[in-house]
């Protein structure tokens, strides 16, 4: 058995969640925030069988979007800007990490 936590972009957890509920895996929601754009994102708690390992992590593959958008720089140490104008960088796609579990309990 293994335990996959993927971290998503708050505007693909819908349709990541309903592709779950499609593919009969079942799957703990969680409101999370990032540090660096401290923006809302979503992170998927999934125990699944080894054998379904591949297909979760191709349905969170397919589903999870990167794009495209603007930020503005953070200030500096001395509270002026690094830069003037807002950047250009690319956020979304899915960050996921899987784990053995040892045990699992179910009450």
């Amino acid at each position: 058995m293994k335990l996959v936590n993927a971290i998503v972009q708050d505007k693909d957890a819908t349709k990541l969640a309903n592709a779950f509920v499609k593919a009969k895996i079942q799957a703990t929601r969680l409101a999370t925030s990032g540090g660096f754009l401290r923006s809302g994102n979503t992170t998927f708690i999934i125990a699944i069988d080894e054998e379904r390992v591949e297909e979760v992590l191709q349905i969170i593959k397919d589903v999870s979007q990167k794009r495209k958008q603007f930020m503005v720089p953070p200030i500096g140490v001395e509270g002026e800007r690094t830069g003037a104008f807002p950047v250009e960088i690319e956020v979304g796609g899915a960050t996921v990490f899987t784990q053995t579990i040892d045990d699992f309990y179910q009450f």
